[in-house]
Parts: structure tokens; C-alpha cells; sequence
């Protein structure tokens, strides 16, 4: 505990506002890191935690990039140890000639400290990774790191404690081989969890894989004694083989992928592309290995570059006549799957998390090259050819409907508020910024949330049973859903085209729907209406789903409100003071008279009746236990939505509500067991 001094008034004028010299603080070696590890690795949930394997397979990665290493194998092992071995040059272990200490250590213990700052004389023209923090920051996060080189004929070895060296870099014995090893423990003080999820790593090493020709990965899960697994990651195709992966429950176009790989000037271009019968697209940006959610100018450039090219092909072709428009940036690109992979010396992002890039050589590069390669493609291939134009051709069509149907339904006044749909029950407050809406199923439950409510900040919207799978849906027809176009008009944000997120008329939006196969139904057909359309929207935090309850539990006139199976077991045993954990169940006395919707049972523990009610409907609740329990602010729970990797989003969208039977039986039966709370 830090000790509180009490310390005397000074006489002196302290400067403005008490800030002089004594009060910076400096951080030696990797202290900032532990003071403040979200700033390197986002957070200190289970998301910044993979970062630490993901931050020491980018210096395997790079290894292989610049043509030293052909391996990589990363293994999972028991009490939450990570080992990841490559069998690159091995880092350097002789002494620094100005700090002093072994290359070594100095990459494991200095920021910004690696072979990835001296342009053409470092050891990397081409790197990924937080160049040159990523290994230090592992070490300064690992409760203890052991690095091993295989290098120069010997094996070297070296420990850390919290960053910290145990002892200096000593020789262990001799090598033929060559590589580095780096095994770490992470800090559980400073972790949320360091349980590491096998398909979260599986998945992003996959990815890596597709982009990284020649390299093969292996990934094995030591945790379980006697049950090891293996995988291994070897595609010879590189982006071709990751658009063919991102696409198998997908209907195709065209059988034959785009796909090239060539370098102007400086930047290296590795470009997959297929069409497929989706309305959405499907494309993924990296740079140097690092995913770009935010695109950046290597998609800028790939955009000109397509819709240039399809435009001059249609026309040359006769698909566009004179009189005709051309494809629109939109139009080219419906249910387009493309991976844009290139590798430049120098990465410019915007951000810390180099979520979009901002070199404009990248674009330069990107639009010469694909322009001219695909230019040749549907030249050498016609029919392949013929069906992407169709595909373009046939959305400017709907686009149009979409556009007309746009107009003459979301009316300049219904989005400024002036014709508000009248199942709309609004806040009176128009700041956005403390207004919530609650999208709800039916009107029973609709009626407790109005009466339940705080009607200056929140406003309550009922839907009329399932609202149209939009997976399956262009624009004109889910424009022409009753229920879809309440919504649209209440959010205020206009859609497709014209979407504005300026105009957003709350700042939360709460899909609150039953805990049932119904609710689960509608919640998820909210969701891809939201993924689909509003994408910005979960991208800014707007969209939440409520948590109601699912038993209330009563003693006497002591209530609680629980929302597991497990929660109501524990409630139960500190209700009844440490009765036995045996209840004894007896007649169920409320049985007469209850609706078929409702359960409610006694049951008595230590001679202690216990009332327990099973809410299947929010409709079941009246409206102070909604408010209570579902709705107050200051004792609610939400879940916050959320995309933390886009491509598994799209796919599970595409599985779930896609037209494809087969992918998404293989999807229930995989993942049923993990279904909690079932009812059928």
C-alpha cells in the first residue's frame, strides 16, 4: 500500500498552478509500458492479451519477408506458457557498441530498440509488427520471458522477470541450426485473463499465413495432457487461396480468381479477387502484414482502378451503350470478395492501431498494377468476364429502384422528426447524446416498456413480429419492409447513400428482445440488418443489447433478480443463509391458473420456501420490474456491441443468414453444445 505523508505549506510561490520540474515523472527502460499498457497493446482484456503471441510471430514473420526463414511454429503450453520458435538468422547476442549491453537484451528491454529504423542498412527493409516495441513490451507485460538464439554455431540463452534481466546472455552449448525461441508467461496482474482462446490464435495465424508466401506455420495446443493438437498452414496460392477460403460458403460467379503479384518501385502488390452473388462486399486492406480496417490509399487506389477498368471493358464490350450511365463505385463492387496485400520499406498510419494507411505511393502502386492485370484478365478470360459485368450491370438497376424507393419513403420530413412512424413512442429530450431507444419485441412487451420507462431520455419502438432477413435482401426490398423503414426513420441516419451518422437522434441504441428462440431469432436478424447497413453505427459504440433477467427469485419480501442457472444456485444458498445445497423440492404451488408463458415454482431448502419465477417474455414483467431490472441505468446490464475482426463477423453473417443450408447446419452441430438457457 503507498504510504500518505502529510507535508508542510510552503512559504514560496509555487508556479501557476503547482506544476514545475519536480512534478515529471521519467519512466526508465519498459516502466511506461506496465504503467500503461493499453497505450501499446490496446487493453488488458483478452484482446491485448493474444497481441503478445501476435507481436512475436510479426519478428518470425519478418524474418521470412526478407528471405531468412522458411518456419515458424507457435505452441500453447500447460499453465498458460506461450513458446514461438522460428528458424530465421537469431537475434544478435554481442555487444552493443554504444549501450553497452548484448543485442539481445537491448531488443528485449529498450522501446523502440530493434533492426527496423535504419532504412537500408537495418536488418529488415520490409517489417510489421509496433517496429520495435513489440518484443520489449511482451517481455515488460510477461510475468517471466526466456529467450534462446541458435546462432554463430552456439545456443544462447537468457531470462527476464517482469522485463527485468535475471542474469546476462550466456552460452548454453553448441548448434548446427539457426533461429530464435521466445517463450513467455503473461502477467496475470496485469491481464484481465491469460487463458489464450485456440481459435482466436488458429484464425490469425491463418490469415498471416495467406499473406506470407512460402512460409509454413504450425500451431499446437500442449495444455491438455495426452491430448495434443496440431495444425499446419502452408498456401501456395497466397491472397488467390485466402479469397477461395473467405468464399467457400459462398455462391460464386466466376470459378476463375483474379489474382497478382507484382512489385512497382518500392511497393509490392499481392491482389485476390472473385465475385460473388452476395449484396454486400467482402474486401480486407493490409500493409506489411498489419490488417487495415479503415482501408487507407491502397484501397483508394484499387477502387479507382476497378470501377475505371470495368467501366472501359463494358463499354469496349457494348454492355454499356451510349446513352447509358456508368457503373457507379457501388455497382462494381457488389458482392465483390478481394484481398489487397501489399509490403512498402516505409508504412505511414493514422493511429496508434494503424487502422488505415496513409502512404500515396501505396495507391500509385496499387492502381497501376491491378489496372493493368485485371484489365488483361477479363480480356483473356470473357465469360468470367461477362459474368462480373452482369453482376455490376444488375445492381446499378437495383441501385436505382433503391434510390427512388429511398426518396419517396424516407421523406426529408420523417428524418428531421417531422413524421415520426406512430408505433414510436420518443423521448421528449432532443439531445442525442443522453437519448436512448429501445427497439422491442411486440407490443405486450412494447406496453410495459412505455409505461416503465424514463420518457424524457428514453424512447421505446415495438416491432411486429420478424423483421425481413436483409442477408437475402437488396435495398428497394427491404426499404418496402414495414418495420425496417419505422426503424430507419426513427434513427434519423437515413440509409445506403445517404447515410448521415451526424444525424443519429440517440446516442444508444438497445435491442431488447425475449430470452427465447423467438428473441435469439429477432436479435439476430437485428444485427445483420445492423452489420449490413449501419456497420458505422456498431463501429462508434451505438449499438447494445439488453439483458433481462431470467428468474426472480423470492423469500419472503426479500426479492433478486438473476440472469444464469448459475446465478440462481448461488442466490438460493446466500438467500437461505448457508442452508443445504440440496434443496428439496416440493408441490408446485403456483401451477394453478398460470398461463402457459409463465413459470413459477416453490420449492423449500432448510425449511425455507423459495418462489421462483422463470421469465420467458419481457411482456411477463410489469413495468417497474422492467425498469428495475432492464431498464435503470444505474443497475442495468448491456452488452455493447462490437467488431473485433471483420472477417469472422462476415463469414458467421453469411452462414447464419445466408442461403446456404449445408454451412449452417455444420454451424449448429458444431456449436451447440456451447448453447446455454435453451427453450424449444
Amino acid at each position: 500500500m503507498p504510504k500518505i505523508q502529510a507535508t508542510k505549506k510552503s512559504t514560496k510561490s509555487p508556479a501557476k498552478g503547482g506544476y514545475s520540474a519536480k512534478n515529471i515523472t521519467v519512466l526508465e527502460g519498459l516502466e511506461p509500458v506496465r504503467k500503461r499498457p493499453g497505450m501499446y497493446i490496446g487493453s488488458t482484456g483478452p484482446t491485448g492479451l493474444h497481441h503478445l503471441i501476435w507481436e512475436v510471430v510479426d519478428n518470425c514473420f519478418d524474418e521470412v519477408m526478407g528471405g531468412y526463414a522458411t518456419k515458424v511454429v507457435i505452441r500453447l503450453q500447460k499453465d498458460n506458457w506461450v513458446q514461438v520458435e522460428d528458424d530465421g538468422r537469431g537475434i544478435p547476442v554481442d555487444m552493443h557498441p554504444e549501450q553497452k549491453i548484448s543485442a539481445l537484451e537491448l531488443v528485449l528491454t529498450k522501446l523502440h530498440a530493434g533492426g527496423k529504423f535504419g532504412g537500408d542498412e537495418s536488418g529488415y527493409k520490409i517489417s510489421g509488427g509496433l517496429h520495435g516495441v513489440g518484443v520489449s513490451v511482451v517481455n515488460a507485460l510477461s510475468d517471466n520471458l526466456t529467450a534462446i538464439v541458435y546462432r554463430d554455431g552456439k545456443i544462447w540463452e537468457q531470462s527476464f522477470k517482469r522485463g527485468i534481466p535475471t542474469a546476462k546472455v550466456k552460452s548454453t552449448g553448441t548448434t548446427k541450426k539457426t533461429g530464435t525461441t521466445i517463450r513467455f508467461l503473461p502477467d496475470k496482474s496485469i491481464f484481465e485473463t491469460i487463458d489464450f482462446d485456440w481459435k482466436t490464435v488458429i484464425d490469425h495465424l491463418r490469415q498471416q499465413t495467406y499473406l506470407t508466401a512460402g512460409v509454413e506455420v504450425e500451431v499446437i495446443d500442449e495444455r491438455i495432457e495426452g491430448e495434443e493438437i496440431m495444425y499446419g498452414f502452408y498456401f501456395e496460392g497466397g491472397v488467390a487461396s485466402y479469397v477461395r477460403h473467405l468464399n467457400q460458403n459462398n455462391d460464386v460467379k466466376h470459378e476463375n480468381i483474379f489474382y497478382t503479384n507484382k512489385k512497382y518501385e518500392n511497393v509490392q502488390v499481392e491482389i485476390g479477387v472473385q465475385y460473388t452473388t452476395d449484396y454486400n462486399d467482402n474486401v480486407h486492406c493490409f500493409s506489411n502484414n498489419i490488417t487495415n480496417p479503415d482501408g487507407g490509399t491502397h484501397l483508394a487506389g484499387f477502387k479507382s482502378a476497378l470501377t475505371r477498368t470495368l467501366n472501359t471493358y463494358a463499354r469496349e464490350k457494348g454492355y454499356l451503350k451510349e446513352k447509358d450511365a456508368n457503373l457507379s463505385g457501388d455497382d462494381s463492387r457488389e458482392g465483390l470478395t478481394c484481398i489487397i496485400s501489399i509490403k512498402l520499406p516505409e508504412p505511414q498510419f493514422e493511429g496508434q492501431t494503424k487502422g488505415k494507411l496513409g502512404n500515396p505511393e501505396a495507391r500509385t502502386a496499387v492502381e497501376a498494377v491491378f489496372g493493368e492485370a485485371f484489365k488483361i484478365f477479363l480480356e483473356e478470360h470473357p465469360k468470367d468476364a461477362e459474368e462480373i459485368i452482369g453482376k455490376c450491370l444488375l445492381s446499378a438497376r437495383a441501385r436505382a429502384a433503391a434510390r427512388a424507393a429511398r426518396e419517396t419513403v424516407l421523406r426529408k420530413g420523417a428524418l428531421e422528426g417531422l413524421m415520426l412512424p406512430g408505433k414510436l413512442a420518443d423521448c421528449s429530450s432532443k439531445d442525442a447524446s443522453r437519448s436512448e431507444l429501445f427497439i422491442v419485441e411486440g407490443d405486450s412487451a412494447g406496453g410495459s416498456a412505455k409505461q416503465g420507462r424514463d420518457r424524457k431520455h428514453q424512447a421505446i419502438l415495438p416491432l411486429r413480429g420478424k423483421i425481413l432477413n436483409v442477408e437475402r435482401a437488396r435495398l428497394d426490398k427491404l426499404l418496402s419492409n414495414n418495420e425496417i423503414k419505422n426503424l430507419i426513420i426513427a434513427l434519423g441516419t437515413n440509409i445506403g447513400e445517404g447515410f448521415e451518422i451526424e444525424s443519429l437522434r440517440y446516442d444508444k441504441i438497445i435491442i431488447m428482445t425475449d430470452a427465447d428462440v423467438d428473441g435469439a431469432h429477432i436479435r439476430t436478424l437485428l444485427l445483420t440488418l445492423f452489420y449490413r447497413h449501419f456497420q458505422e453505427l456498431i463501429k462508434t459504440g451505438h449499438i447494445y443489447i439488453a439483458m433481462p433477467p431470467l428468474y426472480r427469485i423470492q423469500i419472503g419480501k426479500n426479492i433478486r433478480y438473476v440472469y444464469t442457472d448459475e446465478e440462481k444456485e448461488e442466490a438460493i444458498t446466500k438467500m437461505t443463509k448457508g442452508a443445504k445445497s440440496e434443496s428439496k423440492k416440493s408441490k408446485d404451488e403456483n401451477a394453478e391458473g398460470e398461463s402457459d408463458a409463465m413459470e413459477a415454482q416453490i420449492i423449500e431448502t432448510a425449511g425455507v420456501k423459495i418462489n421462483i419465477q422463470r421469465y420467458k417474455g419481457l411482456g411477463e414483467m410489469n413495468p417497474d420490474q422492467l425498469w428495475d431490472t432492464t431498464m435503470d441505468p444505474t443497475t442495468r446490464m448491456m452488452k455493447q456491441v462490437t467488431i473485433e475482426d471483420a472477417e469472422i463477423a462476415n463469414e458467421t453473417f453469411e452462414i447464419l443468414m445466408g442461403s446456404e443450408v449445408a454451412p449452417r447446419k455444420k454451424f449448429i452441430q458444431t456449436h451447440a453444445k456451447d448453447v446455454t438457457n435453451l427453450d424449444v
